[in-house]
């Protein structure tokens, strides 16, 4: 498996958007353990601590409990935190960016509302396998 990182920003803090962004479409729930730091590793071929620094950062933000002996869970009212933070950042950020490209190409609301193209929603990163047939993995 060779994972696509973004080589703009430390796969530490991609980890961490990978399972932010689980949290928020709702594949990790409240309670749900994330997946362990051995397996995320193993299966992104990256160094264990990287995997480590992200699930912390995770911590830090209160969104993810340790529990000794067990892993790592996500706290209640996580996802709850996290749409708050989300919709601000995307309000403050990313929203002036993409108003401003509507108002360049001279799109219309019925346009935009006509308009079904959405992008998938990807956990992880997009891996390239050289084995198509090898299904050990599913």
């Amino acid at each position: 498996m060779d994972p696509q990182w973004d080589d703009s920003m430390p796969i530490y803090r991609q980890l961490r958007d990978r399972v932010v962004a689980m949290i928020l479409e709702g594949a990790l729930k409240e309670g749900d353990p994330l997946p362990s730091v051995r397996n995320v590793a193993a299966d992104f071929r990256v160094n264990p601590l990287t995997v480590l620094k992200g699930y912390q950062q995770l911590v830090d933000e209160q969104l993810v409990e340790k529990r000794r002996g067990l892993g790592m869970f996500v706290s209640t009212g996580a996802r709850k935190a996290l749409m708050k933070d989300e919709r601000q950042r995307f309000l403050e950020d990313e929203w002036p960016k993409v108003q401003a490209t509507i108002q360049r190409l001279g799109l219309s609301a019925s346009e935009l509302l006509k308009s079904d193209t959405a992008a998938p929603a990807a956990p992880w990163p997009t891996t390239h396998r050289q084995d198509k047939d090898d299904d050990s993995s599913s």
